[in-house]
């Protein structure tokens, strides 16, 4: 696809507004929250949507450098904010890394 040509056409043919992408999903959210009621009480915008796919790539192991360049983000290192906010690509980094002899678990004051 080439970057001139829209992902998400209108009616009239052309580019959908980010208006209208948002309309799209608040829409969809209120038809859903009928059915899941938990939906009420969050904030879902097309970010959240977009976050949210990315989160799932990464959970499937998609690298963080194909994940970018699928949001395009200019830079990987901005991409990274996703494995810092992820704790169980945490927790399992420290599972593979934690002495033998360490109760599994998360730290707790």
């Amino acid at each position: 696809m080439a970057d001139d040509q829209p992902l998400f056409i209108s009616n009239r043919g052309g580019r959908l507004s980010r208006d209208a992408v948002e309309r799209i999903v608040h829409k969809n959210v209120a038809l859903a929250s009928d059915r899941c009621r938990t939906l009420k009480a969050k904030r879902v915008s097309p970010h959240c949507l977009r976050h949210s796919a990315a989160m799932e790539l990464l959970h499937q192991g998609v690298d963080c450098t194909v994940i970018a360049l699928w949001l395009g983000h200019e830079s990987v290192e901005t991409t990274g904010m996703y494995l810092h906010a992820d704790m169980r690509i945490k927790e399992a980094a420290m599972e593979r890394t934690k002495p033998v002899d360490a109760q599994s678990g998360r730290y707790r004051r």
